[in-house]
């Protein structure tokens, strides 16, 4: 009788434990089921998160009219910018890396310990985009200089700028 007792128990528990943790892979959700004010979070193949922090919007160079809109999240400090998108293993076209810089100065990426394929693109203060690195290779140690100054950087999937002809010259707006 205590034996079965005790396996009752054990379920019981078990039971309850999965149930708490039914919602944790819910955005914007807490264990309680309610909605809270948190950034987006999308779960990418390996684990890692995406953190939308806000939302950019890519407009041409001709007549400003908006080419494509793209959920962004954000790395401004140190530790941020030097993490970027390494270790993931994949990325939707609706989401990209903005880098924020405090300065204009020439940049230069590289694709260590980066999975997938990027389109790197340096934008100015102006907010307008002066250079792009197309199909970056995957874990290539290799600069990708951007050959003009830029204050921002965006990482967005390999092929991305020919798929959506974003181009030099193009302009971008975002807001976090």
């Amino acid at each position: 009788m205590q034996l079965h007792l005790k396996c009752i128990l054990l379920a019981a528990l078990y039971t309850a434990g999965c149930q708490g943790n039914a919602g944790n892979n819910t955005a914007g959700t807490a264990d309680t089921g309610t909605v809270t004010t948190t950034p987006a979070v999308t779960a990418t193949s390996n684990g890692s998160e995406f953190k939308k922090d806000g939302t950019l919007d890519f407009l041409s160079k001709n007549q400003a009219d908006t080419i494509r809109k793209i959920d962004i999240q954000v790395a401004q400090t140190d530790q941020q910018r030097e993490d970027g998108l390494m270790y993931r293993r994949s990325m939707t076209d609706e989401q990209g890396m903005l880098f924020i810089f405090p300065d204009m100065e020439e940049r230069s990426f590289w694709m260590k310990n980066t999975y997938i394929s990027l389109d790197i693109i340096y934008i100015d203060d102006k907010m307008e985009i002066v250079s792009i690195q197309k199909y970056a290779t995957p874990l290539s140690e290799e600069g990708l200089p951007s050959f003009k100054k830029a204050k921002y950087v965006l990482e967005v999937n390999g092929g991305f700028c020919d798929k959506y002809h974003i181009a030099y010259g193009d302009k971008v707006f975002f807001r976090i």
